[in-house]
């Protein structure tokens, strides 16, 4: 039998790009800017993605290594507003089990030409699927895809 258990954790992260909140929001809203950056490694392969960016809209991503149970993240959009802050709720299944049930919001924060990002990201992690030290290390990463989108032909 697996050992149930449940770690709280709040981490923040931050990332300043050269270039205006909304060229930073568009990599969160446009579905063909988010589908590059907000995936696994390419090891993985295409995943299965849907992007309703609205409030009371879903998101789902389905992926993972071959020949191992999918990572399933889903997506729940509670506040949108444009260039300044999204707020979501996820989850997430590594394959049947619920991993892991979370609170991000975004803040797109103008610092001259440049946009500080800040995401604050207040998680719940089952039974040792996730945590939260990985969650972030992910998040940093994901992140760094976002500036060749955004930051290329800036004026």
């Amino acid at each position: 039998m697996t050992e149930r258990n449940a770690v709280h954790a709040t981490f923040v992260v931050e990332r300043t790009y050269a270039a205006s909140p909304a060229r930073v929001f568009s990599a969160f809203s446009d579905p063909e800017k988010k589908a590059k950056w907000f995936k696994g490694p390419d090891e993985w392969g295409p995943g299965d993605v849907k992007l309703d960016f609205r409030v009371g809209g879903d998101e789902h991503s389905i992926g993972g290594p071959p020949g191992e149970p999918p990572h399933r993240c889903y997506i729940r959009y509670l506040e949108i507003l444009q260039d300044e802050r999204i707020v979501y709720t996820y989850w997430m299944h590594h394959g049947e089990p619920l991993a892991s049930a979370s609170i991000a919001t975004l803040e797109f924060r103008a610092e001259g030409d440049k946009t500080r990002l800040v995401i604050t990201e207040v998680g719940t992690f089952l039974d040792g699927y996730y945590d939260a030290k990985g969650r972030e290390e992910g998040t940093r990463w994901l992140l760094e895809g976002i500036a060749p989108l955004v930051e290329a032909g800036e004026a």
